[in-house]
């Protein structure tokens, strides 16, 4: 069922974005804002009601500075009370691990991720053997942190799953991402070469295996970036792309139903 404001319940507490790589709640230049990292999705829920925060963390640095940035700009954006957690990509592994590992599992209701690589990416193993010595002393030599390209390897992901643990009374939810190579731009051939090769159905970078994660899971059919409402130019062209804003509505909607 398509969403709309009409059927998105209002919840009693704030909502708050967490993005992947990349970390921008939004880029702008001369006043005018570029690009949105979920473009659409906060005014989707706002209409309803509902308090909605985009969250800005480190680009490119690891989980856990990620984490704290999150921590951080959450205390100066809802300083007190409680509130829920939706993570794109590696802001789903930020928000575990700020909710598990910073103090804030007494204000954490829950956490809805939406195609997090729990398990890692085959695709970072990848890129990380082959290109590792050549790219780490360029990027060491400009000052640009890049622990998180690590992060997402499959190894650092089952270590993080030992120590980070779900936190009692915290409810968990995910959405994966699957897409059909002939929807994907050519930038996904690679890593979803890679990914479907060594664990099937995926997003462009991260496997529907990987993207599952706590009590209730579903699958949304777009590449990795489609699921945070970025268009989908390829499925424009085959009939039409609805667009991924409405599906949070459902993420929304099922929060509610579990009494929130």
């Amino acid at each position: 069922m398509i969403e709309t404001e009409s059927l998105i319940p209002q919840l009693a507490a704030p909502i708050v974005l967490a993005p992947g790589l990349g970390g921008y709640n939004r880029v702008s230049a001369c006043g005018q804002t570029l690009r949105n990292y979920f473009p659409g999705v906060p005014e989707l829920l706002e209409a309803a009601g509902n308090r909605v925060i985009v969250a800005r963390v480190s680009p490119t640095d690891g989980v856990a500075r990620r984490a704290a940035d999150l921590k951080r700009f959450i205390g100066a954006a809802v300083p007190t009370g409680p509130f829920h957690l939706i993570g794109h990509s590696m802001g789903g592994l930020d928000s575990r691990y700020m909710t598990a590992k910073l103090g804030m599992e007494g204000r954490v209701l829950s956490v809805t991720t939406v195609g997090t690589p729990h398990r890692g990416s085959t695709f970072a193993d990848w890129g990380v053997g082959r290109f590792a010595r050549l790219v780490l002393p360029l990027l060491k030599w400009l000052g640009i942190p890049h622990q998180a390209f690590f992060d997402l390897t499959t190894d650092a992901c089952r270590r993080f799953n030992e120590e980070v643990l779900d936190v009692p009374g915290v409810r968990y939810y995910s959405v994966a991402g699957d897409c059909e190579r002939s929807l994907l731009g050519p930038e996904w051939f690679l890593p979803y070469s890679v990914v479907t090769k060594a664990e099937g159905a995926n997003d462009g970078v991260v496997s529907v295996a990987s993207a599952a994660w706590g009590e209730h899971s579903e699958v949304w059919s777009g590449d990795h970036l489609n699921l945070v409402n970025w268009p989908n130019r390829y499925a424009r062209r085959r009939g039409g792309w609805p667009g991924i804003a409405p599906d949070y509505g459902r993420i929304v909607r099922r929060l509610a139903q579990a009494g929130f």
